[in-house]
């Protein structure tokens, strides 16, 4: 369980954040919560797929791999794309409030915490770090995105726009996976829509990442791909 703390240069003084994608820092992840401010810079490397949560309500996804704890993009000590989805990008810090006021939280048992190692979050006497300030800006611009989110989700579902999927993979090694669960865009029922309907969503912003989400379905042939390179390696490392 997280270890969520409001952030404060008395208490956190000495706080120090690991960066980086190696081994043990939390980044062996198989999706990342997105949202579709973001769609557009992400839909170049991951699949953009949708998972109902508790409750019923559905939210967006990036796709890193097939199986729990497995992240295809993590190399050695490195994220192979050039984009980190920023609900991942941003941990260990959290939004959080107090009343109206956005506040910044820390989880203090992520792997990335620490005294020694990593970016300093405040100066000596207590100012903010230019490394805090970017993570601010960063959660920022989540806070907004997601709030956004919401009725991007909801014109989706409105409109019955996702649809289940299923998908049978058989990869080089002989390893069968079957993928279910998540929901994508129905093409079908996108292109139904009447005129009134398109514009609506024109309007509001939701079209765009909606076709970007369709683009990124491309990106399975690549995460597969990713799959066999990794299942070649563990097998010659045998």
């Amino acid at each position: 369980m997280p270890n969520i703390a409001l952030l404060n240069n008395i208490e956190h003084k000495d706080l120090r954040i690991i960066s980086g994608h190696r081994p043990g820092l939390g980044s062996e992840v198989a999706w990342v919560p997105t949202f579709a401010g973001e769609f557009r810079s992400l839909q170049a490397h991951y699949p953009i797929v949708f998972r109902q949560v508790d409750g019923g309500a559905f939210e967006a996804i990036a796709l890193l791999g097939f199986k729990e704890d497995e992240n295809l993009f993590l190399e050695g000590d490195r994220w192979d794309a050039a984009v980190v989805p920023a609900l991942h990008e941003r941990l260990p810090f959290y939004i959080g409030r107090n009343g109206d006021e956005l506040m910044i939280q820390v989880d203090l048992d992520h792997p990335r915490v620490s005294q020694t190692e990593g970016e300093p979050v405040f100066k000596p006497h207590g100012g903010n770090t230019d490394y805090l300030e970017q993570t601010s800006a960063m959660l920022s611009n989540i806070h907004n995105g997601m709030q956004a989110n919401a009725n991007f989700l909801e014109a989706l579902q409105r409109h019955e726009l996702l649809d289940g999927f299923v998908l049978d993979m058989e990869f080089d090694n002989g390893d069968q996976n079957r993928m279910g669960g998540f929901y994508t865009i129905h093409e079908e029922r996108l292109a139904a829509l009447d005129g009134a309907a398109i514009a609506e969503l024109h309007a509001a912003g939701h079209l765009a990442p909606i076709y970007f989400a369709l683009a990124s379905l491309s990106k399975f042939r690549d995460l597969i791909d990713r799959k066999n390179r990794r299942n070649a390696r563990d097998g010659a490392s045998r």
